[in-house]
């Protein structure tokens, strides 16, 4: 009980009797503990700063343990009239002493001065040295907590502490007892009753006001949205419990790799939109600031057969594949002698043709290839579950299966089929499940009008990659945008190792006719800039944000690893990465918004394989490994 009274009363009668007496106050420390939590949950092992508002310098920092909790001293300086100032280099007698746990050494300052505060034993060997640096004119304080340098308790005895400034020193004596009863003199008695009744009357001298951190370390769980409290006013040994937010944090499993990615690309369709100039092929193709990142260019296969026809395909493809672009071709119907209504739109490959019409498809890649450009695939038709009134042809899963069993070898490249218009599994599930029809078949394609935009395991499972091959929306709001970002990103996630938007150059599409990179064309960029053919796509945990979505990717041969995330919302927010065994220093990042085109933003520093990031409000941001 008497060590109770003196704990709770003698700091109030020191500050009293000094008051009283007309002498400066000198500092006191006060005990601050409390528990951290987030959503009700504990926080563990997260870093808790208390730095004085008067003095940013001096802080005093602690974690929280396995139950979120911690504990803290601080120092609680005095309120002294601003006019009163030092008149000469003076040291005050540590409080409290004898001390058993820490003491406040107090002293004051003339003029600025270099600060050199140093403890010796009775024998006069250093026992803790701190050295504050230029401090101004005015009273200054630290705490020492009863440890050497080394951090071990020192023992019960007589300690003697000096405090250099400048060229001028002075010396007192301290004592250090940690088993003392606390017991208090008949005066200290006598002071403290006197405290009480000041402090009854709401007399407070002592006052701290603090900025109050709250941060993330390498063992912090949950992680939390880092938390600044200002003017926290402490004025004794006080519980303060607080509150932060949990921070998302998505970690990306390098070495389990998914999808091969092949790439992003657009097409040019001729005769039916104007070819691409050389610019714009430049804009779609190359990869520098600016530039989109396409890697796959589609074109159409002509039916006429004709030369002509064929060889105006030929300048955009070859600057396209010397900018690093595969090229793929789709036909939009057989020529009309070959299908049973003798018309461009609709009616049927006949039986009979198909071995005219392989030989027709290898006419178009033997010319390109001639011309300097090998078609990386030809597809056997575009859509042929589309009832349109142009250039079609309906084929059914039987006719795929008979075409690609016995013809499809023939062409001489990679075959891609079907191409149907939402995808329809339906009409390729016959070939894949057919040995014979699935090996002459390298590419599984389809377009995702109307659905279609899901995994397709069976064309996994026998080794076929999965591209989406067209897809156009006429909107261009900047919500249309985005969202043709994530139905990139939702492609990834279902596994396919391409995407193809329709026209390349038109006003819904990735660059203007005048030129200029649109909205979409950026925010497609985000991918294809980044994500290059040779990555593969990795597995990355979902995150609890309902608006954000998150893929990752990494380089078959540089490990360089790219992690691709959307914000949909209406509010930025904060996202927590975990790369463990990444060995990566830092990540740099691109962002395209409603008001930012593929803009580059700072580093972000990567510590113990994690790092946290600002998801603007309506954004798509790309983070590249460094």
């Amino acid at each position: 009980m008497k060590r109770e009274l003196r704990n709770r009363f003698v700091p109030y009668a020191m500050a009293l009797c000094q008051i009283l007496l007309q002498e400066r106050v000198h500092p006191q420390t006060a005990v601050v503990q409390g528990t951290i939590s987030a959503s009700m949950a504990p926080v563990r092992y997260a870093s808790v700063t208390f730095a004085d508002q008067n003095a940013p310098s001096n802080s005093v920092s602690t974690f929280t343990d396995s139950t979120g909790q911690y504990r803290l001293s601080l120092i609680l300086t005095s309120v002294v009239p601003a006019s009163t100032l030092p008149s000469e280099f003076a040291l005050a007698q540590n409080y409290p002493n004898p001390f058993s746990s820490s003491t406040v050494v107090s002293y004051e300052l003339k003029a600025q001065s270099d600060i050199r505060v140093t403890i010796y034993d009775v024998l006069g060997r250093v026992v803790w040295r701190i050295t504050p640096g230029a401090q101004p004119t005015g009273l200054h304080s630290v705490l020492w907590n009863g440890r050497n340098d080394s951090g071990q308790r020192v023992a019960n005895g007589v300690y003697f502490y000096t405090v250099q400034a400048g060229d001028e020193l002075r010396t007192r004596k301290m004592v250090m007892n940690a088993a003392g009863d606390g017991s208090m003199s008949p005066l200290q008695e006598r002071v403290a009753s006197t405290a009480v009744a000041y402090q009854e009357a709401n007399l407070n001298v002592l006052e701290g006001k603090y900025t109050v951190r709250i941060e993330n370390t390498v063992n912090t769980s949950p992680s939390i949205v880092a938390r600044q409290i200002d003017n926290v006013s402490i004025q004794g040994d006080t519980t303060l419990d607080l509150a932060v937010t949990s921070l998302p944090v998505a970690t990306l499993y390098l070495d389990s790799l998914y999808q091969y990615i092949r790439g992003f690309g657009g097409a040019n369709i001729l005769p039916w939109r104007p070819d691409m100039t050389p610019a714009q092929v430049q804009t779609a193709f190359g990869s520098g600031p600016g530039q989109l990142g396409f890697s796959i260019l589609r074109l159409r296969v002509p039916y006429s057969g004709n030369v002509s026809d064929f060889s105006a395909q030929v300048p955009t493809a070859q600057l396209a594949q010397s900018l690093g672009a595969i090229v793929f071709a789709s036909p939009w119907t057989p020529p009309p002698a070959m299908k049973s209504n003798n018309d461009i739109a609709g009616g049927t490959l006949l039986e009979s043709s198909y071995g005219a019409y392989a030989a027709h498809l290898k006419a178009f890649a033997d010319y390109m290839a001639s011309n300097g450009v090998p078609l990386y695939a030809v597809s056997l038709q575009n859509e042929p579950d589309a009832n349109v009134t142009y250039e079609s042809c309906f084929w059914n899963a039987s006719q795929f299966l008979n075409f690609t069993k016995i013809h499809a070898a023939t062409i001489g490249t990679r075959v891609i089929m079907p191409e149907a218009l939402g995808f329809n599994h339906g009409l390729s599930d016959p070939t894949l499940t057919d040995s014979l029809a699935a090996a002459n078949v390298a590419i599984i394609g389809g377009h995702i009008y109307g659905g279609g935009l899901a995994p397709y395991p069976l064309a996994v499972s026998k080794g076929k990659e999965v591209w989406m091959t067209e897809h156009l929306v006429l909107d261009t709001s900047w919500t249309a945008a985005l969202a043709t970002g994530k139905e990139i990103h939702d492609c990834m996630n279902a596994g396919m190792n391409a995407y193809v938007w329709w026209y390349t150059v038109r006003f819904y599409g990735p660059i203007l006719e005048d030129g200029t990179v649109s909205k979409r064309g950026y925010v497609m960029s985000q991918f294809a800039r980044f994500v290059r053919p040779g990555f593969y796509r990795i597995k990355c945990d979902r995150t609890p944000h309902r608006n954000v979505f998150l893929s990752a990717y990494r380089d078959g041969s540089s490990s360089k690893t790219v992690i691709v995330a959307l914000n949909t919302g209406t509010s930025a927010v904060q996202q927590g990465f975990s790369v463990p065994n990444g060995g990566m220093a830092s990540f740099s990042s691109y962002r395209t918004s409603m008001t930012e085109n593929c803009a580059e933003g700072a580093d972000i520093a990567v510590t113990n394989g994690r790092f946290e990031a600002t998801l603007e409000a309506s954004s798509i941001t790309t983070f590249i490994s460094k």
